[in-house]
């Protein structure tokens, strides 16, 4: 007789062949009986299934993995406390526009509003932080709903989305004709939206005539791979440029019109600002930050993005390289571009940047113990090579990071975006190794950041995925410490705030992993090389100044 099987498919089958259709060829799980199917499908697929100890550490990778690729990452999770513990990671991936797709599991269809086991309303509850959220009705829809949630990742600014599948739905099996597979690359048009041609060509009028432009380089930059076309505008017409996000890396350190330190200065004195995919949210001063003489263009993928929180004088939607392209195109040739009258405003701005690192340079090179932060990432920065992939986990010893770390390459830095999610360090490395095996991965964690998902620190370890990790160790939340001091005085400093010290060096030992502990600050560059040369998941405990508090924390204004 006949084998009738061979003619049916399940519902967790369907899943991997839509997930390997759009290319994604790992998933990020914790498991449960709901989504096991999932599981063998993934297997006949030849697709990694990489389990970890919490389902945000999941949920956050699939980010990472998005971020680091430019491929959607997804995460697989059970339904309940599974997909509520993956709320975390798919909110980070929503502020940072990052495409990912959560699957959680669900009841059976024939046990709905019975009280099922892990049964709750994961679609209302993931709705309003996902770009689309859906349950899938029948097994034969599986992969077609899929194809439809990566879909809508893309749609304008990319973001994740979210499909709970019920578990009769999932294990179910159904005559393969009936199922409709998408396509590899069948179902989905090009976002690369080049902006409105009058709007490109009114930019590059203004870039020609302004004696004072700026641009700012955001993470849209990295998401659209634009950094070829970022270059070559800001070299071509001479535009000193600031980056922030994924953005950094964009222009090499040393790079004439790579500025880092006075970004502020340069905004309060431009005649002309280019904001590039970065919003003006709280990072930007919500856009009052900038000059009000200035000429204000904002470039973005989100139409609603644009003029968001403050008045522009242009603003232009779509996809950065294509329109930096297109605008360099157009002022090319037109009195040189305007560049040659704009070194002395270059030259003006290099001096601020020199001022302000010589007024940081006692601390970058401070020989004190408890170690300074700023010697701390000023010794980071100087390890780091061609292909070290940076990240920051952390609130105080991060923001110290961000003035002095300097990615030598697009793409190679990380940092959670504007949720400010602590925890995203063990996963951020797990998906950017697991990704880019030959890359180097450095990631530096505040002590209270990494204590958040630190034991999938043993995932790393399981599955071989080597980093250098340094703890920038006070014992403390440091960034909200200085602000309860600020308002509340120093006998209240300390409520709420105040950890245990605790030797984390030995917490990577203790799981097979690389740890040393730094007290003087001349040991920290020999033992960031023998974390680098052990070839292991490694811990470098760093205990720093308790109460040194970075430039960028003392300006927060929620305290003021």
């Amino acid at each position: 007789m006949p084998d009738d099987s061979q003619d049916l498919i399940s519902g967790g089958h369907l899943v991997a062949k839509a997930l390997k259709a759009e290319g994604v060829d790992v998933i990020y799980t914790l498991c449960g009986g709901h989504i096991i199917d999932i599981y063998d499908g993934c297997v006949d697929e030849g697709i990694d299934v990489i389990d970890v100890r919490h389902e945000q550490v999941a949920a956050h990778a699939a980010d990472g993995h998005a971020r680091i690729t430019g491929k959607p990452g997804c995460a697989v999770v059970t339904a309940g406390p599974g997909t509520t513990d993956a709320v975390t990671g798919v909110a980070n991936a929503f502020r940072a526009e990052s495409p990912m797709l959560l699957i959680g599991g669900q009841g059976a269809h024939t046990q709905h509003k019975m009280g099922s086991l892990q049964d709750l309303p994961h679609v209302d509850m993931m709705a309003p932080i996902t770009k689309f959220a859906a349950t899938v009705p029948d097994t034969a829809r599986a992969a077609d709903m899929v194809s439809m949630a990566f879909r809508e990742c893309f749609h304008g600014a990319p973001g994740p989305s979210f499909l709970e599948i019920p578990r009769d739905v999932l294990d179910a099996k159904v005559p393969v004709e009936k199922a409709r597979v998408p396509k590899a690359g069948a179902y989905r048009a090009s976002t690369r939206g080049a902006g409105d041609p009058e709007a490109v060509e009114k930019l590059a009028d203004l870039l020609v005539h302004a004696e004072k432009p700026a641009i700012l380089l955001g993470s849209q930059v990295w998401t659209c791979r634009a950094t070829d076309a970022a270059t070559e505008l800001v070299r071509t017409l001479n535009v000193p440029a600031y980056m922030n996000g994924a953005g950094r890396g964009t222009l090499p350190p040393g790079d004439p019109h790579h500025f880092q330190l006075s970004r502020r200065y340069a905004f309060a004195g431009a005649d002309l600002i280019v904001i590039v995919g970065t919003p003006f949210d709280f990072r930007m001063g919500y856009g009052k930050r900038l000059s009000p003489d200035a000429t204000v263009v904002q470039i973005d993928l989100d139409y609603r993005t644009v003029g968001k929180n403050r008045d522009i004088d242009l603003g232009i939607v779509g996809d950065s390289h294509q329109i930096l392209s297109a605008v360099t195109q157009a002022a090319s040739g037109r009195l040189n571009g305007g560049a040659r009258k704009r070194k002395e405003w270059l030259d003006e701005l290099r001096a601020a940047e020199q001022k302000a690192i010589e007024k940081r340079l006692p601390q970058l090179r401070s020989d004190a113990s408890p170690i300074h932060p700023y010697r701390l990432v000023s010794e980071i920065n100087d390890f780091l090579t061609e292909d070290s992939i940076y990240i920051g986990d952390g609130g105080d010893i991060v923001t110290f990071s961000g003035q002095v770390v300097q990615p030598r390459t697009p793409g190679h830095w990380m940092d959670p975006g504007p949720l400010g999610t602590l925890g995203v360090g063990v996963p951020f490395v797990m998906a950017a190794k697991q990704a880019r095996p030959d890359k180097e991965v450095v990631a530096l964690f505040g002590d209270g950041a990494f204590s958040l998902t630190g034991w999938d620190f043993e995932t790393l370890v399981r599955f071989n995925l080597p980093f250098v990790g340094i703890v920038g160790n006070n014992s403390s939340m440091n960034q909200i410490r200085y602000g309860q001091k600020a308002k509340y005085g120093d006998a209240r400093e300390r409520i709420g705030n105040t950890l245990g010290d605790v030797p984390y060096d030995q917490f990577a030992r203790m799981l097979g992993g690389y740890g040393e502990e730094v007290r003087d600050p001349a040991d920290i560059a020999p033992a960031l090389r023998r974390a680098r040369e052990s070839g292991k998941p490694s811990l470098i405990n760093v205990w720093v100044d308790p109460d040194a508090y970075a430039p960028g924390t003392m300006n927060q204004t929620m305290y003021k």
